[in-house]
């Protein structure tokens, strides 16, 4: 799933999402707190194939350990 270009695409257009957020646009508190919940997501989607590829190494290291 990483290597599709549809992934690839989407995390670009999710990081210029990510920083596209200028703290001048910042209304009030009641749009601090969307932005704040935005950026959240939007720092865990970009985390994903990083924390899924260190699951995966992880997992696939133990296995090596326990077949030796």
């Amino acid at each position: 799933m990483f290597r599709t270009e549809g992934w690839k695409q989407f995390v670009e257009d999710m990081t210029d999402v990510f920083e596209g957020y200028r703290i001048e646009d910042i209304k009030d508190d009641i749009d601090l707190a969307k932005v704040q919940g935005e950026r959240k997501i939007l720092k865990n989607i970009l985390a994903f194939e990083d924390a899924v590829s260190t699951t995966y190494d992880t997992l696939v290291e133990e296995d090596s350990d326990t077949q030796v």
